[in-house]
């Protein structure tokens, strides 16, 4: 199985060796999220936060995390990236969605929304003329970082915006995340934002 951490790693050094620094779109879920891989990939990259997340159905949901991703930015990195709103637009994920409504979680119905956001995510950075793209998505152990970078490299062989690969939970990651969330008292939701996940987590009593 591919190490999606150490190919990342062997990315910035040979970055660094050319002495480039790269810019870089990073599709940003969420803040707890965001948090650590903008700590990691800050020295290496000139990064721009792309929040595009048209799972997230609920509009005060919407609100609430791209505010909180703003914040973060503003209050603990001092404003040093800045951050691209892609608009909320539910109708795009139950479109993606259709026909997979009573998929279980983390089946095709998640890797039709990974695709979404990563190819508007790629369509920006090619437009944008950034040297690559990413997600923080890979932070998640409830995603699959093997798909979620599957789907970057197929985009990436379009040519423009060269993909970034990645597996963010590697290494203490995700944990770092939690501590990060913890310190700055980050709002850490217990879905991922689409309805579908949020009727399980009620389900389950989260």
């Amino acid at each position: 199985m591919l190490n999606y951490h150490e190919m990342l790693e062997e990315e910035i050094a040979k970055n660094e060796k050319a002495g480039k620094f790269p810019r870089l779109l990073l599709h940003c879920c969420c803040a707890p999220c965001s948090s650590y891989c903008l700590e990691f990939l800050g020295g290496h990259f000139d990064i721009t936060c792309f929040f595009y997340n048209p799972n997230i159905t609920d509009k005060d949901e919407y609100l609430h995390r791209l505010n909180e991703l703003k914040n973060y930015v503003s209050r603990v990195i001092n404003g040093a990236y800045p951050v691209i709103d892609g608009g909320f637009a539910p109708e795009v994920f139950l479109s993606a969605a259709k026909g997979k409504e009573r998929e279980r979680e983390g089946g095709a119905r998640c890797f039709s929304c990974y695709a979404m956001r990563l190819e508007e995510t790629y369509n920006k950075a090619k437009e944008g003329g950034f040297d690559y793209f990413a997600t923080t998505l890979t932070v998640s152990p409830h995603k699959r970082a093997d798909k979620i970078n599957e789907i970057g490299y197929a985009l990436s062989e379009r040519g423009g915006a060269k993909y970034l690969p990645s597996d963010f939970k590697k290494k203490g990651g995700y944990a770092r995340s939690v501590q990060l969330s913890k310190e700055y008292g980050l709002y850490r939701q217990n879905y991922c934002g689409c309805e579908f996940s949020r009727r399980v987590a009620e389900e389950e009593g989260r």
